[in-house]
């Protein structure tokens, strides 16, 4: 078996962590065979939004609803990646449309891709070469504020401070 990447751990607010219950944790899928069972379950109303998805420390993919916290889904553990995720049919098998590292509770590094790929991998489920969208995270070492780095544009949105060119997300890592 590979090697399994970095984790992360949450860096979210602490009341979504402390509100996670034992068993609250996304459908752990490692297989074609979960995915394919899990996907029929799907109504088109679901299917037409994006899904919550962290890779676990196992290297297993969990979906929940969009509307779901991150931390919930990975039932509060560490992850190896955090996003958003979709699927679409393609010539008469499943395929991801879009995915993305889009997870202000973990924070991933666009380097988690190898994590989201290997997981996809085992699913047997198309996927793109690398996340659709790609978000970069820095907190600023001024206010201590998480900020998604737009444009390039390494500035604290919150009080103006130049955010650091290294990834600095978890302060205790």
């Amino acid at each position: 078996m590979n090697e399994l990447g970095q984790g992360y751990r949450y860096v979210g607010p602490v009341e979504l962590k402390a509100a996670v219950r034992p068993g609250s944790s996304g459908c752990r899928i490692r297989s074609a065979a979960d995915f394919g069972s899990w996907i029929a379950e799907r109504s088109a109303a679901e299917l037409a939004e994006p899904f919550t998805f962290v890779v676990g420390m196992d290297g297993a993919l969990r979906l929940a609803p969009r509307r779901s916290e991150h931390v919930a889904c990975a039932g509060g553990d560490m992850v190896l990646s955090a996003g958003e995720i979709s699927f679409m049919r393609e010539a008469d098998q499943w395929a991801v449309s879009e995915v993305s590292n889009q997870s202000t509770g973990y924070c991933p590094d666009v380097t988690s891709w190898s994590e989201v790929a290997r997981a996809l991998d085992d699913m047997e489920v198309g996927r793109p070469s690398g996340f659709t969208y790609e978000v970069v995270f820095r907190r600023c070492p001024g206010c201590q504020e998480n900020n998604i780095v737009r444009e390039n544009d390494f500035v604290c949105v919150f009080c103006g401070v130049d955010l650091p060119a290294a990834r600095n997300v978890d302060p205790a890592a």
